[in-house]
C-alpha cells in the first residue's frame, strides 16, 4: 500500500511533534517494539511524570505518528508507520 499524502496541516503537526528531543525517544521506544507499548513501559524509560509523558502522547497522536488502543485504564501504542513513511517522502522533497 502506497503512503498517504499528508495534507500541509498534518505535515506540521508532524514536524511540531518531532520538534522536541523526548517526542522523538518516544516514537523511536514504540517503533522499536513488536506490536504496542504499554503506558508503563515508556514511563520507566522517560524518567517523566505521568503527566508530562500523557501530554507528548497526545501531541505524537494528533499528529498521526502513533495510534493508541485503550483497553479500560491501560492504553496500548503502536507506530503508525505509514504517517512516519509519508512525512519523510514529503520531507525529502524539500
Amino acid at each position: 500500500m502506497a503512503n498517504p499524502k499528508l495534507t500541509p496541516r498534518q505535515f506540521e503537526l508532524v514536524a511540531k511533534a518531532l520538534a522536541e528531543p523526548r517526542r522523538v525517544e518516544i516514537l523511536k521506544q514504540v517503533g522499536s517494539c513488536d506490536g504496542t507499548t504499554g503506558c508503563s513501559d515508556l514511563q520507566e524509560h522517560q524518567k517523566v511524570t505521568p503527566a508530562t509523558l500523557s501530554h507528548h502522547i497526545k501531541e505524537l497522536e494528533n499528529a498521526g505518528l502513533v495510534t493508541i488502543a485503550r483497553q479500560g485504564k491501560f492504553m496500548k501504542l503502536s507506530l503508525n508507520r505509514p504517517v512516519l513513511d509519508a512525512y519523510l517522502a514529503q520531507l525529502a522533497k524539500i
